[in-house]
């Protein structure tokens, strides 16, 4: 094969996926960005909420968690389906009904609305980011896996960076406004946007690269070889994955992650106000700087994980960095400008670990059983946003001191760093991408 072909191979190949990174990417980063804003905006209502309704801190760190008991009970239902169905109308019907349940929140008045919709809540919600993950597996081959996903989870710490100062600036600017407080404007303000991304999903997504349209016949006929790994057969069926013990090691290592990230997610605003930060709009402020670093983070440990095709040593440093520095970080419980300089990079490699790990399940479930299995994983994982929450708020209703949960939220991280080093993912056979590239542009496609 002579240079030239491959040389024009190569940068019709990259031609290509600019367009899929713009076609598919942004639109579903926006999803998620409203998706974790809409499951983390209880953080900051708390700070009007709790004393509106006399919410104790351990309901309202259980009335925070229990959105994740919905969640899982109906997350593996809700991605087994989504092959049989179409991702679109998956995305759609999900956008939809937890943009309705969000906004429905400003009607709360007692404890038993507040679970009950906190409930709803995961329950519509359910499928979503592991459907997104396995939808990225029908356009994106091993190679390009990683950087895929990071691009999207941005969605996770940018919803930190646009929903302190939001959620700040609806509290405090329509407070009162037509007898509303401003915990309940800003349920409105950040729901009903999902109702209309819903409506879009319908028309934005193609359900696979077959479906698009915009494709042509040679842009399929790459993709199709850049993930034919993806869709190889792996295990015969759903029960075959359920028993595979890689299964429950990854999301056993998950769950340690998922239990840092959510302590802090749900935590912030409250972890900053006992260090001395009382105005609400400086507290939106404040939280913007973790996320920011995160997601600068996200992308550099992504791309570092995809060009070196390193997986482990990528999610488990990360993550036990995270550790060290979130114990610093609740030491310093007092001192603003370091406890938030640690929080900041706790932060920042919690979700570096966190992108990096979606990477290893997708390339080791193949095929459309890999919805079921990924649910799975996300399914056991995200109990740890159930537990973190709920740790925490019972721990200072008993203490009136955060630092107990978020020592145990340090032992965890540091456990998944040990989990995370023990997944060995056999390896496959050369990527995808390398054999098929030379055979395409010989056959003058793509």
């Amino acid at each position: 094969m002579s240079p030239a072909p491959t040389i024009a191979s190569d940068a019709r190949q990259a031609a290509l996926y600019r367009r899929l990174n713009w076609r598919i990417l942004p639109f579903l980063l926006i999803c998620y960005l409203f998706a974790c804003l809409d499951r983390l905006n209880i953080g900051f209502a708390k700070l009007q909420m709790q004393s509106d309704l006399s919410l104790s801190d351990a309901v309202y760190g259980l009335g925070a968690g229990i959105f994740f008991l919905g969640y899982v009970l109906f997350e593996i239902p809700s991605n087994l389906l989504l092959p049989k169905v179409g991702a679109r109308r998956t995305i759609a019907r999900i956008l939809v009904l937890w943009g309705l349940t969000s906004a429905s929140m400003m009607f709360v008045r007692n404890v038993p609305m507040f679970y009950g919709l906190r409930f709803l809540l995961g329950v519509f919600e359910a499928g979503f980011a592991p459907g997104m993950i396995f939808y990225l597996t029908y356009w994106y081959g091993e190679k390009r896996m990683a950087r895929a996903i990071a691009i999207v989870m941005t969605a996770g710490p940018l919803s930190g960076v646009v929903g302190g100062p939001l959620s700040a600036w609806a509290m405090t600017t329509f407070n009162g406004a037509l007898g509303l407080e401003g915990w309940q404007w800003m349920f409105l303000i950040e729901g009903l946007p999902c109702v209309l991304l819903g409506v879009l999903a319908w028309f934005v997504l193609a359900d696979r690269p077959e479906d698009a349209r915009w494709l042509s016949d040679d842009d399929r006929t790459l993709l199709r070889a850049q993930t034919r790994g993806n869709t190889a057969a792996h295990h015969g069926s759903f029960l075959s994955v359920a028993a595979d013990p890689r299964i429950y090691l990854m999301a056993f290592a998950y769950f340690c992650v998922i239990c840092g990230i959510y302590a802090v997610n749900f935590w912030l605003p409250s972890i900053l106000k006992a260090d001395g930060v009382t105005d609400t709009m400086q507290i939106g402020f404040y939280t913007m700087i973790p996320y920011l670093a995160a997601v600068i983070g996200m992308v550099v440990v992504g791309r570092s994980s995809d060009r070196r095709g390193e997986r482990r040593w990528h999610s488990a440093l990360p993550s036990l960095l995270a550790g060290v520095c979130l114990a610093i970080a609740t030491m310093s419980g007092g001192n603003l400008v370091v406890s938030l300089l640690f929080m900041t990079i706790a932060t920042l490699m919690m979700w570096a670990a966190y992108t990096v790990f979606w990477a290893i399940p997708s390339e080791y479930l193949k095929g459309d059983v890999a919805a079921g299995g990924i649910a799975l994983i996300n399914t056991i994982g995200l109990l740890g946003g159930f537990l973190s929450p709920t740790i925490i708020g019972f721990a200072q209703s008993m203490t009136g001191s955060l630092h107990a949960g978020l020592y145990v939220m340090v032992a965890l991280l540091v456990i998944g760093a040990g989990l995370l080093m023990a997944i060995r993912v056999p390896k496959r056979h050369p990527q995808v991408g390398d054999a098929t590239a030379d055979a395409l542009a010989a056959a003058n496609r793509l």
